[in-house]
């Protein structure tokens, strides 16, 4: 026998001393089932180093010898006039992607046809031979293509079509050679036909008997891979015989994956086909309904193969006249991240795999999926589409669409008071601080301007809503369209935003599979990721404590960012914002400022409660004032109609109107905000710290831990947080600084003292640069790498995508910076943690931006010296795992 001839089955395999390179992907794949003696159809090998210089002569006798071995397993012999075995020749490549045609039904020939037809009847038969023709003209067209010799191509090519019309082959394949063809089809032929027309296209003898037509094939194929350049000697061949699924009592074929692809739930998913050769134009069945006793074979066999691939398999089989025959196995490549992860955690339980081996094989970004709610696709088809767009924040959504905050929480109302469905989405240009609301309570957002790091992708990332950014999107008064793709208010549509690929809109409503962080697996999975955390942390973005719960349920380990500016917004609060910020009377304004405290009380008595033991991160109010106004006619006359009730004299519009345009600022995000508004307004900082620490002294009396860090934005010098932090006495004026407001009502409330730290937010470069004098002030830093981005390059992150693609067609800009870092910007990290430590060695340093939840950041934060990221609840374990995986590469850096 040549050693470079191979035979397997189930009770031989290949042996391992042989490189399994030369067996090629599908060879391989074979010798995979026969080694764990599965049920595998026997078959030979001829390996690489032989496929591409045949001689046929010398190979025949072991080539004959082999299919007699095969014959006595699957009890057909080949070229056996009644009943006879059939084979598929397989060119196995080492490519994962080739252009070989699949190979069939060998051994039909003048002399067998009659006897296989017998079996399967007369038109399967013949269709049967138009497949063997087909796969072979491939070959022989290649052939003459290599040649040189592109008349006889043409004319092979022409017939292939021909023949693809015949079997009703579709898609792409179809359109190899040319546009559909739509004449009519011939009148259909027998078997015996088919084989007299189409014999001149082959060597001599093709047809005449089983032998010679194995022979001829070898030769042919060998003869096409010596010649194509592109082989490299990289391709072997394998021959096995073929069984059907519709040959005889008991039989059927079908596919099926190891486990459910979707749910990840550990049965069999698939169907089979009873009496069917495969799948086309039949009924199937579900795949635990076969027989017991194949069952239970494909249970053992399918979950043996999780096992040793330590992936979801999908496998196709088929049952002849009984008897249980495996096709083929391969990676299941359309599956969940749920599914994996399930899978994982089954192997590892059973010690299968250990626990950095299921860390290591989730990439972060796939949580994304788990986290949020997915379109089941069998429930689009037929729905009108439109794909595009910009992914601000992934899953999937469905509701009813409102073009404004007003509209959609009037809608919100009126379909709770009714009982009906109350799903939004709401569609606007663009979202502003006043939008929060309605982003909220809807399902989802869809908007035209800005990008990923946009106003309303970053809101709704944190609340876990889905959220679309495409500059297509027009809206005309209550109309809206995705170029031709058109919609009103208060129609349905569905939102699909995949973390991976493009983004759809549908009209109507599809049916979706919600979340369960228990069910998934998730939440054990976390479990798993934080066994690796050791001195590097996750903390969460989060304004209410329903979000700090889920929060810390997905592993946060404190609260690293609590925008204060969020909870003014609210329905209840917002004009009494109002009324304070424009109010001339100081005492009027206190009183309002009282109500406001007792709210902002609350809010934080209830954070800290929840993150009892963990820091908590209160950054002042940061947003410009002009952003609490009303911004449209609707919302002004509502406010007006709000300040008039009790009042004898009702503000006139003109009034109000100039009050709100004196706090109008051409370039509100670096003009009156943040702490500067502390400057102008003490009175506002002052309200809110009154209401921390009261939150946090009525914690302490329940014996809570409380741990607050307040945290002054914007800053661009040591003096602006010198005098918000400790205040200042100068002539005729006293500014009262937190450490003073803390003692005072320390005292007023005779209240024990509680451990707090005063800190700042590092967003702008010359407060990196000036981070070692801010440290004496700051005993913590919080990069704001949104705004430290925006203020370093000089972009907006909400316009930035206007011209992002033509930075990217000339290589201008290398990503998107609001996504991940640029360099510079984690060059002005490194140098204020760098420098903010030599004066403050205890200093701690976070980064809370939406920066946070990339892999890729959190890797440079570890880096870089920093002790925690902050991120939106459900970015809190993409952001963990990625944490877990750093520090199993540094553990096995150290063991190596």
């Amino acid at each position: 026998m040549d050693s470079r001839i191979h035979f397997f089955s189930q009770n031989t395999s290949i042996s391992s001393k042989n490189k399994a390179d030369l067996l090629g992907i599908r060879g391989r794949q074979a010798n995979e089932f026969a080694e764990l003696a599965f049920p595998i159809l026997p078959g030979i090998i001829l390996d690489t180093e032989i496929a591409s210089d045949i001689d046929v002569k010398k190979i025949k006798k072991d080539i004959i010898d082999l299919l007699d071995k095969c014959a006595k397993l699957v009890v057909k012999k080949y070229g056996d006039p009644q009943n006879p075995m059939l084979l598929k020749v397989v060119i196995s490549s080492n490519l994962a992607i080739t252009n070989y045609p699949a190979l069939h039904n060998f051994g039909l020939v003048k002399p067998t046809i009659d006897g296989f037809a017998k079996w399967v009847g007369e038109d399967f038969a013949a269709n049967e031979v138009l497949f063997l023709i087909s796969g072979m003209m491939v070959i022989q067209e290649r052939i003459k293509e290599l040649e040189g010799k592109s008349k006889e191509k043409d004319e092979i090519a022409g017939k292939i079509k021909l023949l693809r019309r015949l079997l009703g082959v579709k898609g792409p394949s179809n359109e190899l050679h040319g546009e559909e063809d739509k004449t009519p089809l011939p009148k259909k032929k027998s078997a015996k036909e088919y084989m007299d027309e189409y014999a001149k296209y082959f060597p001599k003898g093709f047809f005449d008997d089983a032998e010679s037509q194995l022979l001829i094939t070898i030769s042919e194929i060998s003869r096409m891979l010596k010649i194509d350049e592109q082989n490299d000697n990289d391709t072997a061949i394998m021959i096995q015989p073929m069984v059907y699924g519709n040959y005889g009592k008991d039989s059927c074929a079908g596919a099926f994956y190891t486990r459910n692809v979707v749910t990840g739930e550990k049965k069999l998913q698939g169907n089979f086909f009873r009496n069917k050769f495969n799948e086309l134009g039949s009924e199937g069945h579900e795949i635990n309904k076969i027989d017991a006793s194949h069952l239970k074979q494909l249970e053992k066999i399918a979950w043996t193969l999780e096992d040793k691939f330590k992936e979801i398999r999908n496998i196709r089989f088929t049952v002849e006249n009984g008897r249980l025959w495996l096709i083929e196995q391969r990676l299941a490549e359309q599956k969940s991240t749920q599914a994996d992860i399930k899978l994982l955690l089954d192997l590892q339980k059973r010690k299968i795999v250990d626990d950095k081996y299921v860390i290591k094989t989730i990439d972060p970004i796939r949580l994304n999926e788990i986290l949020h709610p997915v379109i089941n696709m069998s429930s689009v088809k037929g729905l009108k589409s439109w794909k595009g767009g910009i992914a601000g924040a992934p899953g999937a959504a469905i509701g009813r669409v409102y073009f404004s905050t007003d509209a959609l929480l009037e809608g919100k109302k009126a379909a709770a008071h009714k009982g009906e469905d109350d799903r939004f989405i709401l569609v606007l240009n663009s979202s502003f601080a006043e939008d929060v609301k309605a982003i909220e309570v809807s399902t989802g957002v869809l908007t035209a301007e800005g990008g990923y790091s946009a106003h309303a992708s970053v809101v709704a990332r944190q609340y876990g809503k889905v959220s679309l950014v495409s500059p297509k999107l027009k809206i005309k008064g209550n109309k809206a369209s995705l170029e031709n793709f058109t919609f009103s208010e208060g129609d349905y549509i569905t939102i699909n935003v995949p973390f991976y690929g493009e983004s759809t809109v549908y009209e109507g409503v599809a049916e979706l599979i919600e979340p369960n962080p228990k069910e998934s697996g998730l939440l054990d999975f976390i479990e798993l990721s934080k066994k690796f955390v050791k001195n590097f942390h996750v903390r969460c973005n989060a304004d209410t404590p329903r979000d700090a719960a889920l929060a810390l349920s997905f592993g946060a380990e404190g609260l690293g960012l609590c925008r204060t500016e969020h909870m003014f917004f609210k329905e209840d609060r917002i004009n009494v914002f109002r009324d304070m910020l424009l109010s001339d009377d100081p005492k009027e304004r206190q009183k309002y400022l009282d109500k406001l405290e007792v709210m902002q009380r609350e809010d934080f008595y209830g954070i800290m409660k929840v993150m009892a033991g963990k820091e908590v991160t209160i950054r002042l109010l940061d947003s410009p004032l002009h952003e609490f106004m009303p911004h449209n006619n609707d919302e002004l006359t509502s406010y007006i109609n709000h300040a008039s009730k009790g009042k004898k004299t009702k503000p006139s519009r003109a009034e109000i109107t100039a009050r709100i345009e004196a706090l109008h600022e051409f370039n509100p995000m670096l003009g009156h905000r943040g702490c500067r508004i502390a400057v102008s307004y003490p009175e506002i900082y002052a309200m809110q710290v009154r209401a921390i620490f009261k939150a946090a002294y009525k914690l302490r009396a329940e014996k809570i831990d409380a741990q607050p860090e307040i945290m002054v934005p914007i800053v661009m010098n040591v003096s602006e947080l010198k005098l918000i932090a400790y205040g200042k006495k100068i002539e005729g004026s006293n500014y009262l600084g937190i450490v003073d407001i803390e003692e005072a009502l320390r005292k007023e409330m005779k209240a024990k003292e509680v451990d707090y730290k005063i800190g700042t937010m590092i967003e702008l470069p010359a407060a990196a640069l000036g981070a070692g004098e801010i440290a004496r002030y700051g005993r913590f830093f919080s990069f704001g790498t949104n705004d430290l981005t925006q203020t370093t390059l000089g972009i907006s992150r909400d316009d930035f995508t206007a011209f992002m693609p033509d930075y990217t067609l000339f290589d201008l800009i290398n990503g998107n910076p609001f996504s991940t870092l640029d360099n510079r910007v984690k060059e002005l990290i490194t140098m204020a943690t760098d420098r903010g430590r030599i004066t403050r060695p205890d200093l701690v340093c976070g980064l809370c931006g939406e920066h946070g939840a990339n892999p890729a950041n959190v890797r440079f934060c570890m880096d870089a010296g920093l002790n925690y990221v902050s991120c939106s609840p459900y970015s809190v374990p993409i952001a963990l795992l990625a944490i877990a995986q750093a520090e199993i590469e540094k553990i096995d850096g150290t063991a190596k």
